[in-house]
């Protein structure tokens, strides 16, 4: 539609006020970012200004300036990141930055083609319009759009395959290095629907070779139930006690101030009677309908050894009860666990399956680890349906959404709806542009819960598996929700009036029209790229938390210390879909309105720093997905290429351009090959360690992930198995057969590098590190090389050899958090409420003595202590150090000061 139609034209004015709006969010939070970053450290830079994580992952600081500090992240090295924010973290970041310079990179052929293309001798559109495809009259001008989609489209399928690349080698280097392959999850393997035959540790132990140990989970079927129960009522007996507490000691503070020779002497009760001590009722219909309460404290006193005793009981004899059909097996290496994994185990179908590695233990949904095969499958088909009755339901306001954005088109048949001409072009804008796309960032921000819900109810064994079923989930929520029903009521909208005076040009509108709807996506771009990422740096959820909310809701030092020293972290299954739909609408659109492609590089450039700056000094580590988001992210990107190539097949049929649409299918038809091919080359890598990762170049040298069960030489001698033999480094003759034979030259450069073995790297704790793997293929270094051959060359420079190098220096050593302690490693997979102990409360110490008071009148029933925390004269409470436990009975307040300044204190 033209604007000679008559009705009001608003592209450019939408993308205008929104890029005008957002640039005033993004000014006024980046500016506040500046200010608040020197002084506030706790919200954003606690990573290097206290001590909250491990001393080896803790960051230097940036340089204190308002700009000073950009500089300096940017050139910040894969070892530092992959070091703060973990392989999920960095693969992030990655995909932020290979979007972004892949739109950089085809603005230099895109825009001067399809420009010219589109903007000369066609159908008079103005504004942005006239630069995209609507505005071609000519069918011939149809081949420049396919020539270009080729290249485009194609291009991005070779990035995916060199960054599929990418991933496996350095998924594959993490693995295989001390850092993972000593832990204890990494040799460790979940078999589920596990026969009864198998639920025992002698006949399991029958199936494997090298198992070290097998634990079944054992327990009643309330006991967790009963633990959570209890942990509920310690923190209210141990809120009612601090609340008691304060009472009394604020009420003297008052008297002071009346009488400030006031003598405070005998007992906490002689200030708060008993009917003024806290009260709370017994249950919700007692609150609801009876009105009746009773003292907390004393309720609690009576009821707390109750459920101890029926907890105890259930423990002891947890036993003999019902093994749940899931078995935990501890291998002696990695390489064993990992071949156990992939196998075939079991000769019916449905059992002994799925099988999963690498799960730690604080991670494990234990819920589900009780299914049977049937009940997985059910489970499954339930909640599958239930996300697709979802996606139907959320349609409607979504289409809702999308109407607004075209609202000025529906006026010639709406006519009540004309009062919008009568609004300042700055408000009529702002109602089509920014309106309707902080609308749709509002409706999607509600499904996460939803659908993580939906990923436990599943059957997932592990939150890591949650995140990885609510990407899948909540992408598809995103592309149909997000792009497409709002695409299609954009579109539709924007013709309405014109299909009722011709249904039969309904297609052709349609088809004319689609392409007007990609100016509401840059101004969800510019909202991302611009409102979001400042947004994301400035924390303002966070900020007003902990110094508002965390003001008025903190009221015990429990809360209070579990405030200051726990960083947020990323939620991957909802943070990866956002940004991967960005992608899928930009790619669409990319030929059709190409001016995308500028927002879209600059918008996730400023996400990039913005998630930059977040991951390596703010957050903490998510629960270890060893990056596996990343890949799925580059598949699900290649829908946008899917669409958009169909979107132009739709166009050109309704033009006519029939030469354009063979080539346009042939297109279709190469993409759908390549990305078969790249499934199956690299889905099975993604998800195992190869055998060559783990065993020694040298065939019997141990190394992390394996153990020489041949011994040394000598002892394989003995036993009769010959010793291998050394493996050849490939060498290329010389083409001159008079050239010195000590000219020969490996076939990966120019000169060949020796293996380079650091015996200082060797400690007790990890004596394998300089051992070269059958990976590494040759101990030849691989040279540096300029960025066009790195670029198309990845089987060598972005092979496990290479990436290697990548990898930080704490890598080659075991990880600090890992369990040491044989006795806690015998008990690491026990089902965790068969060992649970009641919580330890932690109360404040005052200068009356209350808190002794208190502590002597519920010591008999469970364990208190005011260690580590005060409250002051005025009821202000404070913490001093850890909270006090079983088998840590001192507290630390090295954490609470500033590593900037020794002598301050962080007050709470």
């Amino acid at each position: 539609m033209s604007d000679s139609d008559g009705t009001k034209s608003t592209s450019t004015q939408q993308v205008v006020t929104a890029l005008v709006s957002n640039s005033v969010i993004f000014g006024a939070f980046i500016s506040m970012f500046l200010l608040l970053r020197i002084k506030l450290k706790r919200i954003y830079e606690p990573k290097s200004s206290y001590q909250l994580i491990n001393e080896e992952k803790r960051p230097e600081p940036l340089p204190s300036g308002l700009w000073q500090w950009v500089v300096p992240l940017l050139k910040k090295s894969d070892n530092f990141v992959i070091q703060q924010a973990g392989l999920d973290g960095y693969f992030f970041l990655r995909y932020l930055l290979i979007i972004a310079l892949f739109c950089s990179a085809s603005i230099v052929y895109v825009f001067p083609v399809l420009f010219a293309v589109n903007a000369s001798n066609g159908a008079h559109e103005s504004g942005l319009n006239q630069l995209a495809y609507q505005n071609v009259k000519d069918p011939k001008r149809y081949y420049a759009h396919v020539f270009v989609s080729w290249v485009f489209y194609w291009s991005f399928l070779y990035v995916v395959y060199r960054e599929l690349f990418f991933y496996t080698s350095m998924r594959q280097a993490v693995l295989a290095s001390p850092r993972y392959a000593k832990k204890l999850s990494s040799r460790t393997v979940l078999f589920q629907t596990v026969p009864k035959q198998y639920l025992s540790e002698t006949e399991f132990s029958k199936l494997f070779d090298g198992v070290k140990r097998v634990w079944i989970a054992r327990g009643a079927d309330n006991i967790e139930d009963l633990v959570s129960e209890r942990e509920s009522m310690a923190m209210q007996l141990e809120q009612a006690a601090i609340a008691y507490q304060r009472s009394a000691v604020t009420k003297i503070h008052k008297m002071r101030k009346k009488n400030p020779s006031t003598i405070v002497e005998g007992d906490i009760s002689t200030y708060i009677p008993a009917k003024k001590r806290p009260r709370q009722a017994k249950n919700f219909w007692n609150k609801l309908i009876f009105r009746k309460s009773v003292d907390t404290i004393d309720y609690l006193k009576e009821e707390l050894p109750k459920i101890n005793d029926e907890i105890k009981d259930l423990q002891d004899d947890h036993i003999n009860g019902e093994p749940f059909n899931s078995v935990f097996v501890e291998f002696e290496s990695q390489y064993q666990a990992q071949v156990a994994s992939q196998v075939t185990t079991f000769h019916a179908p449905l059992f002994m399956t799925p099988a999963y590695i690498g799960l730690e233990p604080e991670n494990v949904v234990w819920f589900n680890l009780r299914m049977f095969w049937w009940e997985r499958l059910s489970r499954e088909v339930g909640s599958i349906s239930a996300i697709c009755a979802l996606v139907i339901l959320w349609a409607f306001p979504v289409a809702f959404v999308g109407m607004i954005s075209n609202i000025t088109y529906l006026t010639d048949k709406v006519h009540w709806l004309r009062f919008i001409y009568k609004l300042p072009d700055q408000l009529l804008g702002l109602l089509t542009s920014l309106a309707p796309t902080v609308a749709l960032a509002v409706l999607m921000s509600f499904l996460p819960r939803i659908i993580r819900g939906m990923a436990v109810l599943q059957g997932s064994p592990s939150s890591q598996k949650v995140e990885h079923f609510t990407q899948n989930a909540y992408f598809a929520f995103q592309v149909v929700q997000v792009f497409l029903v709002t695409t299609i009521t954009s579109a539709a909208t924007s013709v309405v009036t014109q299909i009722v005076k011709e249904p039969t040009k309904a297609m052709e509108l349609l088809a004319e029209n689609l392409p007007k709807a990609s100016n509401f996506y840059i101004s969800y771009i510019i909202l991302q790229g611009m409102s979001i990422s400042s947004g994301a740096l400035l924390q303002i959820a966070p900020l007003a938390i902990y110094y508002l909310l965390g003001k008025l809701l903190d009221n015990t030092p429990r809360k209070q210390y579990k405030r200051f020293t726990s960083l947020a972290s990323m939620d991957w299954g909802t943070t990866y879909p956002v940004y991967t739909n960005l992608a899928v609408i930009v790619f669409s659109y990319s030929i059709i309105s190409p001016i995308i492609l500028l927002f879209c590089a600059c918008g996730y450039f400023l996400l990039y720093i913005a998630y930059l700056y977040n991951l390596t000094y703010v957050f903490s580590e998510a629960p270890d997905s060893r990056g596996i988001n990343y890949p799925r992210a580059l598949f699900q990107t290649m829908t946008g290429m899917y669409i958009g190539e169909i979107c132009l097949l739709g166009l050109f049929v309704v033009g006519k351009g029939w030469g354009p649409i063979v080539l346009q299918v042939i297109c279709m038809c190469v993409t759908v090959i390549m990305h078969l091919q790249l499934n199956h080359a690299f889905d099975h890598l993604m998800t195992v360690l190869p055998v060559d990762t783990m065993k020694p170049l040298d065939g019997k040298t141990d190394t992390p992930s394996f153990k020489n069960i041949y011994g040394n030489r000598e002892d394989s001698q003995k036993s009769g198995i010959k010793e291998l033999p050394q493996f050849p480094i490939p060498k290329y003759q010389p083409k001159n057969p008079f050239s010195n034979p000590s000219d020969t030259k490996s076939g990966l450069s120019d000169t060949t590098y020796p293996y380079m073995y650091d015996e200082a790297l060797e400690t007790p704790e990890n004596n394998v590190i300089g051992v070269p793997l059958l990976a590494d293929g040759d101990t030849v270094r691989i040279p540096p090389a300029p960025f066009w051959k790195r670029f198309f060359k990845p089987h060598i420079y972005n092979s496990y050899k290479a990436v290697k190098s990548r990898l930080p220096e704490i890598y080659g050593l075991v990880d600090p958090d890992e369990i040491q302690d044989e006795n806690k490693i015998l008990h690491a997979y026990d089902f965790p409420a068969v060992s649970a102990q009641c919580p330890y409360l932690w109360i404040p110490e005052d200068e009356y003595g209350f808190s002794k008071q208190i502590i002597k009148e519920l010591e008999s029933v469970v364990d208190i202590s005011d260690r580590n925390a005060t409250m002051d004269t005025t009821g202000k409470i404070s913490f001093t150090g850890r909270p006090p436990t079983d088998d840590e009975t001192e507290g630390s307040s090295i954490f609470l000061k500033r590593i900037d300044e020794d002598d301050e204190q962080m007050s709470v």
